[in-house]
């Protein structure tokens, strides 16, 4: 018989590569396994490259906050976004029942720097907000879109289109409102941001008309005359809303002069002039806004199906 074949030795077989990256905690006695990066997060040229990227993510997230306040003032802002739940439905029941509302001045009070400011919304019924005015007009786009849906128009373009209308109306006037009070003398500290917070109102009173009047005509749109009667109510209401409000904004008692910082009365006619233009904006430029955007979800609609057939 023939011996068996002597056994060969056995090869030492080089560690993986991956396996090279494990520490043997495991054999130990944990079970539990870590990479091993050869002490990368050790490292002082990795701790100095951290120490860099974080250095120079805040030098940029500081230049955007004072490129964005060279423009907008971020503590004015917030101002006008200090609201409650009571003062957001007190302000839409005066929004859509203005008529006996009294009084319409703005309330103030010192800082403790001894200067003289108004009250935030949240403390002022009478204070112009944001929130108000943002929620509306997003709800005004969505609400657009959600009647072309149950209309069986739905079509992606118009969310685009009607939050591009409504846009463009909103920045239209209020570079109108700026062009009229350059032209009629009209100075405020934070004149813009109320006259930004006071158009916005309107989508309110549009949203109100286009919802009763798709109810009421069950689902024919905003036509007829409950659409034209609805439409008519909140076009009046805030067209008084705003000539009440925007007299303590475009028909101040006193103007100041900022290279002077003195006070001085309007005149008799630099004040009717100012009442022609408050009268113009509220009724007139209103009127026209709030029926185009009123009309435009059935336009939009319109435009959509035309261009997906």
């Amino acid at each position: 018989m023939r011996s068996p074949p002597p056994l060969m030795p056995q090869q030492h077989q080089p560690a993986s590569t991956y396996g090279g990256m494990y520490n043997s905690q495991g054999s130990n006695g944990g079970g539990s396994f870590a990479p091993n990066f050869g002490g990368f997060m050790n490292d002082q040229t990795a701790q100095m490259g951290f120490q860099i990227g974080k250095s120079a993510v805040m030098a940029g997230q500081d230049y955007v906050d004072q490129n964005i306040n060279r423009y907008v003032s971020i503590p004015a802002l917030k101002h006008y976004f200090n609201v409650s739940n009571t003062y957001v439905l007190s302000k839409l029941a005066l929004v859509l029942f203005p008529w006996r509302h009294k009084p319409w001045s703005r309330q103030q009070r010192m800082s403790s720097d001894g200067r003289e400011g108004f009250l935030p919304p949240r403390e002022d019924l009478n204070s112009p907000d944001m929130y108000i005015p943002v929620m509306a007009f997003v709800t005004y786009i969505l609400l657009s879109t959600l009647l072309a849906g149950l209309r069986g128009a739905f079509h992606p373009e118009l969310l685009g289109l009607t939050a591009t209308t409504a846009f463009a109306v909103v920045i239209f006037e209020i570079l109108g409102l700026k062009l009229g009070c350059y032209l009629l003398s009209i100075s405020n500290e934070s004149q813009l941001l109320d006259l930004v917070a006071y158009s916005g109102y309107k989508f309110v009173g549009i949203i109100v008309a286009l919802v009763v009047s798709e109810i009421i005509n069950g689902g024919r749109g905003a036509g007829g005359w409950i659409g034209w009667t609805v439409f008519a109510y909140t076009f009046l209401a805030n067209a008084f809303f705003l000539l009440r409000s925007l007299k303590y904004v475009l028909l101040p008692e006193n103007s100041t002069d900022n290279s002077r910082g003195a006070m001085h009365t309007v005149a008799r006619s630099q004040r009717n002039r100012r009442t022609q233009f408050l009268f113009l904006y509220s009724y007139i430029v209103q009127f026209i806004f709030m029926w185009i955007l009123s009309r435009q979800p059935a336009a939009a609609t319109l435009v959509a199906v035309a261009k997906g057939s």
